[in-house]
This record gives C-alpha cells, structure tokens and sequence, in this order.
C-alpha cells in the first residue's frame, strides 16, 4: 500500500513540476513579448504562446494569433500569417461567431497571394472563407469553396471532397437543388475512394435531404431506411439521431404527427443508449428542443419541462452557435406560451426569428413568423398576429414556388439522363447479340480448363499452406520477442545514459562552474541536453508517468513546436485500457508514423485521431505528402519501418490499414481490440 502511496505521490509531483515549468515558460514569453523590440524575437515568443494556449484558453490563443498575423504580414512572410488564420478561423467562425472577422483576415492575406507559392495554403484560406462566407453571403461561399478547388492539387484530395460537401449544403441552403446533388455526389465519390465512411455519411445524408427538400418523401424516406441500415453495419450509429430528426421533420411537413414524436422518440433512444462521448451535443440540442416544443403545444407541461432542462444543460455547451440558438429560442418560446407567459415567449420568438435571418435559413425564417402569429394573436393583439400570419403566408408561397421550380428542374436532369442512358443502351444491345453466341463457347471451355487446373492447383496449395502456416507462426513468435527484448534494451540503455553518464556530466559541469570557464560550461550544458534527448528518446519517461494519452499529446506539441508541420489532433483519453507492455507499443507505432511523416513525407500538414469505440481503440494518422507505394516500400529489404509497425501491429492483435498514393498523401490507420 505504502509503494502505491508513493507512486502516485510522484506522478502527481512531476505533473506540477510539468505544470510549473510551462507556467514559466509562459510567463517568460510573455515577458519577450511586453519588452523586446526586436521584431523576430516577439515573432517566436508569439509562435510559442500561440502553441501554449492552443487547448487551454481560447480567448487568449485567439489574441496572441492576430498578434502573431499582424507582425508576420509587416514581416512579408504571409504564408506564416496564413497558416495562423487558418488555425483560427473555425474558432472565429463556429465557436465567437465572428464570420466576418474571418473574412476581413483572409481578405488581407489573399490580396497579397502573389506571393505564396503554396498553392495547399491559398486553397485552405478559400475553403475557410467558404466557412465564414456560408453564415454571411450564400453565393459568395460557393465561389470561394469553386475557387479552393481550383487551387487543391490532386495530393489534397481529402480538402476537395471537403469542399465539394460544404458548396453541396451552401447549393442546399439556397433552394437550388440541382447543383447540390451533384456536389454530394462529387463529394460521396471522392469520400468513397479515401473509403472515409464517416463523411460518406454526411455526403448522403445531403443526397437525401434533396429528396425532402423537394417534396419527394417517399423516397427521402426509403433512402434514410437504406442509410440507417448501412450506419448499423459501419459501426456509425452516433448518426441515427440526426437521422431519425430529420426524417421526423419530413411527417411533420406531411400532416403525421404521431409519427412526427415516432421519430423524435427515436433520437432520444439512441442518444441514451450510446456513450456521451459519442453524441455530438448539437443533435441533442436538435432533438430535445423539437420534443419540448411538441408537448408544450400539446400542453404536457411535465414532458415539456423535462426535455427543456435536458435541452439547457447541452445548451450552455454551444450557446454561442447560431443554429443552437434558434432550436433554444424555440423551445423556450413554446413552453413560454403554454404556460401563458406571452412577454417572455414572445421575446424568445423574436430572438428565433433574428437568428433565422441572419443565418438566412428561410425554413425557421417561416416557423419563426408562425409562431410569432400564435403568441399575438394568444395575448390579444390580433393586428400583429395577422400581420405576421400574412409574412407566413407570403413566405410559404414563395418557399413553394422555389420548390416547384426546382421540382421541374430535378425532373428534367432526371429525363435527360434517362434518355442518354437509353440511347447507349440501345447501341451496345446489337453488339452484344452478336458476341453472345461466341461467349457461350468460350465461356463452355474455360469453365472446363478451369475446373481441372482447379482441382490439381488445390491439392499444391493445400501443401505450401500448411508449410507457410508452419513457418508464419515461428517467425511472428521471433519477431514479437524482438520487440519486446528491444525495448528492454533500450530502457536499459536510457536508464545508463541518465544515471551514469549524465550524472558524471553534472558533477563535471559544476567543477566547470566554480572555475568560471564559460566555454567549456557550454560544452557541457550542450552534452547533458544531448544526452537528456537521446534517454527520452530510447524510453519515453512521459509514458511511464503520465500515461498513454498525455504522453502522445506531448508529442504533437514537441512537433508543433519544433517542426514546420501543421498538424491537428482529435485524442480521445486510452489510459488504463492496456498493458504497460501494449502502451509502449502504441506509442511507439504514433512515433514512427510521425517521424516518417517529418523525414519523408514531404507534407505541410498532418492530423491524428485516437477514438475509442466499444471494445476497440482507433488511431488513424493522415498527411497530405508525397506518399508512396506501399508494396514497393514494404518490398524493400532496408526499409523496415513498415514492417516494425505491422509486428508492433500483431503484437498487439490489432489491425493496420494503409492508404497511399505518390503525390496523394497517406492514411495509416490502426485498430486495437480492448480487453
């Protein structure tokens, strides 16, 4: 008990000590910061406060990025100011809601392209703009995502399928439905060959919203049951919410209410039967703000309340989104009125109605009226509920008309392509006439040829097999306990170098010290850092004391500190769900992938993501490099960086996927099975 105690005491000892020398050095950049005048010492005292405050305070990150923009811009290095805008823009945009802040930035930065020679970071700051654009200007969104694939190479083939899904929801949002379709598709297609089934999702999902949004809801319907069953089998049910709210949307256009709530009921299921984790928070807000709203009309006061509370608690996570608000103001003006509170509901209707506006959806733009409608007319001022009834209207046949049109033009793109496809249908049945009689007897002797070699090959495969299987085992047990045996090497080895020679090394230093020579001090001070790097490097002590995820963590930030590589992260927490001897290994796995990244690779930027799904741990690592060919690489007898990782890989039972082209960046994804 007495040795737990002690552990736990220097765990929590070296995390303050951590913690306290990056206040420090904090507070020493800070410093730099406030005193120097010496313009490239402020630039990397702002580069290194930038890094600091990434995950701790927003505000602050936010601050020291326009800073660092500014004085890069009078510097003329604006491909620095760039990467800085675009590591600031989504927090700008979704979190502060300063879209326009975003623009008046990239504005500024764009007016001086010229001179940017990366063309990867000319086409992020139009797709960023695209972003902030969407919530100001629809048609100048669409341009600006145009324009970011314009300039995305085919190495940036993730950016552009980014693009084409974000122009397909702007296309959406307008009520033009044709183009839409088409840049989900684009979008599903380019998703479909990254086999991204996460954002293959999102690019059918808009597909089927088209099919809702023009009034077909058969078949909006028939294509979510073909969804849902296909979320079920990738293991992606986190977005059964949003599918069964935005089919619960399509019954209450048609009049159904019962299998309006049906639906919404659905989503509540499924959001409390997975993990929270899983659960974006703007689905909730989604579901429960519509089912409050439901039993405030039907004035079930206690469900309504019920929904509301839960609704408020999700709330004050993303209070500052547009979108979230208008479901919010909603909900509360719906429940204001059912409890005859007609100032407040009316004051909450009016909110609903600015926010519709400004995000210029036109659908909570006509809900908003509506419901203003109903809380006038309910306390008593009928000429204002007549007033916003007749905007209702006028909305509603508008909303139409656009919707018809679209309708006609749907079905025209649909004629036109039907008849193309006839036409070469038509051409190829004569061919194919005449060969069917030669393929019968061809088909008729390779059947035969194949059956005899067939049964001769069988018998030869069955044979090698049973010899390779043999010989497979023995060599996997070999190399495991290699790794193993290495590792404990390598412990040994950075315990060596920092008990003996680095202890020699400080007693050498301090004899330097007291005879005050300066030079040789440096020397040593040099030696004792090199030393220090080569210990962690062979045995992480990060791992060992502050566990799995804080230690790949601390990794990125030496990366994003010490590299020009942008990298992003998304690490869900994964201590205590492995053996000491299993951590090693995944870090070491993370460890290599980035280092291959920096060394070969060629990328200006990386992302990594450690999910952790039911019984299995996923780690995918993306680059937008040069890559390479995978059998030639794997092939290659002094290239063992792809074979260490795949027996780290089954040491630990797990799965490793690779997805890489030359000049097409490369996905490496891992899976691990959790005991």
């Amino acid at each position: 008990m007495l040795k737990t105690n002690l552990t736990l005491s220097s765990v929590v000892s070296l995390l303050l000590l951590t913690l306290s020398a990056s206040a420090q050095k904090e507070i020493s950049y800070s410093e730099i910061l406030a005193n120097s005048t010496v313009p490239l010492e402020r630039f990397e005292a702002l580069d290194s406060l930038i890094s600091t405050n990434r995950r701790k305070n927003l505000d602050n990150f936010i601050d020291y990025s326009l800073q660092y923009i500014a004085l890069a811009k009078e510097l003329d290095s604006i491909e620095a100011a760039a990467r800085k805008v675009i590591n600031i823009s989504y927090s700008l945009t979704a979190i502060k809601n300063e879209p326009k802040e975003v623009v008046r930035l990239i504005d500024g930065i764009l007016a001086r392209k010229y001179k940017m020679k990366d063309s990867f970071l000319i086409g992020s700051l139009y797709l960023k703009r695209g972003a902030a654009n969407a919530r100001l200007d629809l048609p100048q969104a669409i341009i600006d995502y145009e324009n970011a694939i314009d300039n995305y190479t085919s190495k940036d083939s993730v950016y552009v399928a980014d693009a084409y899904l974000f122009s397909g929801q702007t296309y959406s949002n307008m009520g033009k439905f044709v183009p839409a379709g088409e840049n989900y598709k684009k979008a599903y297609e380019y998703f479909e060959a990254l086999e991204d089934y996460e954002y293959m999702n999102y690019a059918r999902q808009g597909i089927t919203a088209m099919f809702s949004m023009n009034g077909f809801y058969d078949k909006a319907k028939e294509e979510r049951d073909f969804n849902i069953k296909k979320i079920k089998q990738l293991g992606l049910e986190h977005h059964l919410p949003t599918t069964y709210y935005n089919q619960a949307l399509d019954y209450k256009k048609m009049g159904k209410p019962d299998l309006y709530l049906e639906n919404l009921k659905k989503a509540d299921s499924v959001i409390n039967e997975l993990p929270p984790e899983r659960i974006n928070p703007r689905s909730k807000i989604y579901v429960y703000s519509k089912l409050s709203a439901y039993f405030s009309e039907n004035n079930n006061l206690k469900e309504s309340n019920k929904y509301l509370s839960l609704l408020k608690d999700n709330f004050k996570l993303g209070s500052d989104d547009l979108v979230n608000k208008v479901h919010h103001n909603d909900a509360m003006a719906h429940y204001y009125l059912a409890n005859k509170d007609y100032r407040n509901s009316l004051e909450y209707a009016e909110r609903k109605l600015a926010n519709a506006r400004v995000l210029g959806y036109e659908e909570d733009i006509l809900d908003s009226y509506e419901l203003l409608a109903k809380v006038y007319s309910a306390s008593g001022n009928y000429k204002k509920g007549l007033e916003n009834m007749d905007r209702f209207s006028a909305l509603k046949d508008s909303i139409y008309n656009k919707t018809t049109a679209n309708t006609l033009a749907y079905y025209q793109t649909l004629y036109e392509t039907e008849k193309k496809e006839n036409e070469l249908i038509e051409k190829s049945t004569s061919i194919q006439l005449l060969e069917k009689d030669n393929e019968s007897a061809k088909k008729r002797l390779i059947n035969m040829s194949i059956i005899l070699i067939s049964v001769f090959g069988m018998i030869i495969l069955f044979r090698n097999r049973m010899r390779i299987k043999g010989k497979k085992v023995l060599q996997e047990k070999f190399s495991q306990e290699l790794l193993v045996s290495q590792e404990e090497e390598r412990k040994r080895i950075s315990k060596d170098l920092h008990d003996g020679l680095g202890q020699r090394l400080l007693l050498i230093k301090n004899k330097v010290h007291r005879s005050q020579d300066d030079e040789t001090k440096k020397l040593v001070e040099t030696a004792i850092d090199e030393v220090r790097a080569i210990s962690r490097n062979l045995h992480p002590f990060q791992l060992q004391e502050l566990g799995i995820t804080k230690a790949i963590e601390y990794t990125l930030n030496q990366i994003d500190e010490n590299t020009t590589l942008f990298i992003s992260s998304e690490i869900d927490n994964i201590d205590n769900l492995f053996s000491k001897k299993q951590e090693v290994n995944i870090y070491r796995i993370v460890q290599e992938c980035l280092n291959n990244i920096i060394k070969h690779a060629k990328a200006e930027a990386g992302k990594v993501v450690v999910k952790r799904e039911h019984n299995v741990v996923t780690v995918s690592i993306r680059d937008n490099g040069v890559g390479f060919n995978f059998t030639e690489k794997y092939d290659n007898i002094r290239s063992l960086g792809l074979k260490t990782l795949l027996e780290r890989t089954k040491f630990l039972n797990g799965q490793m996927k690779i997805q890489s082209k030359k000049n097409n960046g490369t996905l490496l994804e891992f899976q691990f099975p959790v005991a």
